[in-house]
């Protein structure tokens, strides 16, 4: 399979990301929207009786008549209904907001595609807590932060495995510290620096599309696209789906307790439950009852599982009034990037999920630890979360029940040694080295002595600082083993996970090639970068010590970190524990 078209088609005037502003919670207008129009059958006798003659001749003559008739009352209603069906179309695709996919510096790339030219799918779903709306205030509080900028309180990454066989959701509870970078306010032009803090201010910081290059830069993922939902959003959709099940082992009261503050108001008896509209909200809402934001993350998962087996259980699709409610709720509670922003591409990405069977799908948290400057922060587990990253990077499936060696992983890691650029610059001779006189991508590398690679030292992590001197122990290494041109970047020291060897244009793809074999770099490494002039070997926070790379243990299907919650589609035996301070 592969991925359907995403390119724009235009935003609708005053309609890019409400980012500062929230989403459209007043905007709980009427379900009640035209109905697409009715269809009508013309009727039609059976074989006629009677001896023949004039009788006969007459009663055929009336029926090639009556199926003129039909025929033609059929098209009229016909083009009828696909007047009104356009009319409606046009009226969801007016409910939807859109906004820029990234306003932020990210350096992530494209995964390259497996050897059936299928690439991995991923999507930034956000949670905002803006209460820039009078149906937000009402169901979030805060009236005195109506002004304030909002915050990214869920934040959950998306990921449909190339082949759409599996999914993978991982979410980075809201309190975690991470580097976000320079972003711009795509509706202010105001500009961010960047800034080392928690996850959840990126929104506030140049809206969605800043905590998508947040995350880009923090995971090495390249994400596709982003969806964002506030407080009103959520109520909708629940009431639309028509509630879903979740389940608590004690009676659990979310409440305000003496110098405990807050709460969602979530209140019920232990036992399995189906909460839609405010209820379903306070469910996502709930923290103090659970005990942390780590544990807050596991009941959204087992919300956002239940919600999928509901979803998968219902025919919508043979239920118009059923289909249109959710058309509507969706449309009008997610704000989207823009090259989805109509209603057939969110349409062709709902199907494209509606594919992975529920045992395949899995959801998870980051591995996190407690943060030395803030006890009520956290920081990501070094070894644990990048194993994640590397799982997402590589495709690898985050269950067992696909096979060991995935399609993007090893095998993928083969063919990433080919120009990352070759599909994209068909056709534009350059690209393909046609008529230029240039090599193609798949030549030889050019002498040793000939290739220049500039090395840069990128070991600096979110737990880690840098490590001095190692852009000039690369540089010195490549000199002894022949690059006579190699030399190290003396500007400061950069952050990046992975180490990267990365080229410009395809004719320098067989040079970089040729520095990662002689280093020990593996070919999935090996990425074309419009942001590099030349060869550019970025040694990452995996690559601390010595002249040749690290050997990596390559993932497995399955083989996630003991602490990543991992909660499988299809179990639907999980309740939730209550702390003890919120029982009743």
């Amino acid at each position: 399979m592969t991925q359907s078209s995403v390119h724009g088609e235009g935003t609708r005037p005053g309609a890019a990301v409400r980012h500062a502003r929230g989403g459209r919670g007043g905007r709980e207008g009427s379900r009640g929207a035209p109905d697409g129009g009715g269809t009508g059958t013309g009727g039609q006798d059976g074989p006629g009786g009677g001896d023949g003659g004039r009788s006969g001749r007459r009663r055929a003559g009336r029926r090639h008549r009556a199926l003129r008739w039909s025929a033609t009352t059929l098209a009229v209603l016909i083009l009828g209904t696909a007047g009104a069906g356009y009319l409606y179309y046009e009226h969801l695709n007016g409910n939807i907001e859109k906004g820029e996919r990234s306003s932020g510096d990210s350096k992530a790339h494209r995964a390259e595609p497996n050897a059936a030219g299928q690439t991995p799918l991923n999507i930034l779903l956000i949670g905002s807590d803006s209460r820039a709306s009078d149906a937000n205030v009402a169901l979030g509080g805060g009236k005195d932060t109506r002004d304030n900028p909002p915050l990214g309180d869920v934040q959950m990454l998306i990921h449909l495995a190339a082949d759409r066989k599996s999914a993978a959701v991982v979410s980075i509870p809201r309190d975690t510290r991470v580097d976000i970078p320079e972003c711009t306010d795509p509706d202010s032009g105001e500009k961010y620096p960047a800034a080392n803090t928690i996850i959840n201010e990126s929104l506030g910081r140049g809206g969605a599309g800043c905590t998508l290059a947040t995350w880009e830069n923090l995971t090495g993922v390249y994400i596709d696209h982003w969806m964002t939902i506030d407080f009103a959003g959520v109520v909708s959709m629940a009431d639309a789906v028509g509630g879903v099940e979740v389940c608590v082992n004690q009676n659990v009261w979310d409440r305000p307790l003496p110098r405990v503050p807050g709460g969602s108001g979530l209140k019920m008896t232990a036992g399995p439950h189906k909460v839609q509209g405010e209820q379903a909200l306070q469910w996502l809402r709930t923290r103090h009852a659970w005990g942390s934001d780590v544990l807050r993350a596991q009941a959204q998962h087992m919300y956002m599982n239940s919600m999928i087996r509901t979803l998968k259980g219902q025919n919508v699709f043979t239920d118009t009034g059923r289909l249109m409610d959710l058309a509507e709720a969706a449309t009008k509670s997610l704000t989207v990037s823009e090259e989805i922003g109509t209603v057939k591409k969110l349409y062709d990405l709902g199907m494209q999920l509606k594919t992975v069977p529920t045992d395949r799908i899995t959801m998870t948290t980051i591995p996190t630890v407690q943060d030395p400057r803030n006890a009520n922060h956290l920081l990501q587990a070094g070894a644990d979360a990048e194993k994640m990253w590397a799982m997402l990077r590589d495709d690898v499936s985050f269950d067992d029940k696909g096979a060991k060696d995935s399609a993007s992983g090893e095998d993928a890691g083969k063919d990433a040694g080919k120009d990352a650029g070759e599909n994209a610059g068909k056709g534009t001779g350059e690209e393909t080295g046609k008529d230029t006189g240039r090599k193609p991508s798949g030549d030889s590398p050019a002498a040793d002595s000939e290739i220049g690679v500039l090395v840069q030292n990128a070991t600096r992590s979110a737990t880690l600082g840098p490590v001095g001197g190692r852009a000039g122990a690369l540089a010195q290494a490549l000199v002894e083993k022949g690059f006579d041109k190699a030399t190290k970047d003396a500007s400061a020291a950069l952050s990046e996970e992975r180490t990267l060897v990365r080229y410009p244009n395809a004719e320098l793809a067989g040079d970089a090639r040729r520095v990662a074999e002689v280093l020990g770099i593996p070919a999935s490494a090996v990425r074309k970068s419009a942001d590099v002039s030349g060869i550019t070997l970025v040694v990452g926070a995996d690559w601390r010590s010595g002249t040749s790379y690290p050997k990596q243990k390559t993932p497995e299907a399955g083989d996630l970190p003991d602490n990543s919650d991992a909660l499988n589609g299809s179990d639907t035996g999980k309740c939730m524990d209550v702390y003890k301070p919120y029982r009743w």
